[in-house]
């Protein structure tokens, strides 16, 4: 236990609170008693926090074992019973109770670090787990010995020892554990790395997890100086949550790459565990595709866009479309509206049109943009599909589902506002006598 009550000296700071996950194993009793060495020294307020995973008969009498050693040391007990469906997804949602409990009680005693106690042996099998199934670079690193995690630390001081010198401690220092007979099964995939991969490891070099851990290390300061290109890149080819792919698609195949791994980490947060390779290689082939318009359908049921020169996830917004009747005035948006004015010296303009009243059927409406509008252009002398009318002012199709159309009562398309008027639409030489305006207003002369 030298290194990791060394690395523990040199990490910990006195007078502070620990919240330390605690299931009655070997393991993590180890450490528990470990911290407990320190306590007078360092005056550390220890919060033992118990995960009871509800799955084997053993569950609750460990619960109670965990719960006597904390109170007979004197230190704080928590507990949570977990109700989880034993699928293939189990142990992902564990982890994700378990973490988000430990974030839960670091918020509550204001927490400078969170330990666990994954020691040497468990970064060994991790990393040969991801290398074997398939990771990237951040996924190679296996874990670290210390995460900042906002207001507090995730540690893990045993990273420095072997499963072997933890029960050698244990053994020593009379500590009572736990034995959960499940990690004796080949079932589980980490299992068989640790009873048939590991020993050889060993063999070759009996301090082979610390040169993990070196590669482990070595991998984590090639990933944080990439961190800092990536982040340069996003700032270079990001703009209000969306990806300028003129300017993506010059950047190294690495660091696009790693800017839509942090584009899907941000959106996916906490169930990022859903995302493959195979979907970063999509979303990447979907950067260089040649259609104006195109879709890439992920986990969630959530969706990335590439639309012209941009890609962005689309999230739609529940918003209440509605049809106006339009005389005076109709306001659209806060910034938007359509009016009716009594004169104008504008002639030619999308922004404003002239109308006979004898030629329409009333009252006249503004409604949203509908899948089978057709319109009489002016000047064209045919029918036009709105839809068609609006690919080829290469309107965005994110936009197009907010674009609103004026219509008279038989539902004939009078105008499209700033873009488009119809064969109804008067020069200043003929006869007129409805003038509307459209007016769309920015920001920033709103607020003046």
């Amino acid at each position: 236990m030298k290194r990791t009550l060394e690395f523990l000296r040199n990490t910990l700071e006195k007078n502070t609170t620990v919240v330390l996950g605690l299931s009655g194993g070997p393991d993590s009793m180890c450490l528990f008693y470990v911290l407990l060495s320190l306590k007078e020294e360092y005056n550390l307020n220890i919060v033992c926090a118990h995960i009871n995973h509800n799955v084997r008969k053993e569950s609750k009498e460990e619960e109670l074992f965990v719960k006597e050693q904390v109170e007979q040391n004197h230190c704080r007990f928590e507990t949570r019973t977990l109700s989880l469906n034993q699928d293939k997804n189990f142990e992902a949602n564990a982890r994700k109770e378990r973490y988000r409990f430990f974030e839960e009680l670091a918020k509550k005693y204001k927490a400078k670090y969170v330990m666990t106690a994954h020691h040497g042996d468990d970064l060994m099998e991790t990393i040969l787990m991801r290398m074997t199934r398939g990771s990237n670079l951040n996924g190679y690193i296996g874990f670290k010995k210390k995460t900042e995690c906002g207001d507090y630390s995730l540690v893990r001081p045993l990273i420095y020892t072997t499963k072997e010198e933890i029960l050698s401690y244990c053994k020593e220092q009379n500590i009572p554990y736990c034995i959960d007979k499940s990690n004796e099964s080949d079932e589980h995939t980490r299992n068989r790395y640790r009873k048939k991969v590991l020993p050889f490891l060993k063999e070759e070099n009996k301090e082979v997890h610390l040169k993990f851990l070196k590669f482990s290390e070595e991998l984590e300061m090639a990933s944080n100086y990439l961190q800092k290109k990536t982040l340069d890149a996003l700032t270079q080819t990001r703009s209000f949550g969306k990806v300028n792919l003129h300017e993506f698609n010059k950047l190294e195949p690495l660091i696009k790459k790693r800017v839509i791994e942090y584009i899907l980490k941000e959106e996916y947060q906490n169930d990022i565990d859903l995302i493959q390779d195979i979907h970063t290689q999509s979303i990447l082939k979907l950067c260089t595709s040649t259609d104006s318009f195109k879709e890439l359908h992920l986990p969630l049921r959530k969706t990335i866009v590439k639309e012209y020169d941009t890609l962005f996830f689309a999230h739609k917004k529940e918003e209440k479309r509605e049809e106006y009747i339009l005389e005076e005035k109709v306001v659209l948006k806060k910034n938007e509206w359509i009016e009716k004015v009594e004169a104008t010296t504008i002639d030619k303009s999308n922004f404003f049109t002239r109308l006979n009243s004898k030629e329409l059927s009333l009252p006249l409406k503004v409604r949203p943009i509908k899948e089978e509008d057709v319109m009489e252009v002016k000047n064209l002398g045919g029918h036009k599909k709105v839809k068609e009318i609006l690919r080829d002012a290469k309107i965005p199709k994110s936009k197009r589902e907010n674009l609103f159309v004026v219509v008279d009562h038989q539902e004939n398309v009078l105008w499209l506002p700033g873009l488009k008027k119809s064969k109804f639409d008067k020069n200043k030489d003929e006869f007129y006598d409805i003038i509307y305006k459209y007016v769309i207003m920015k920001e920033e002369e709103n607020e003046k």
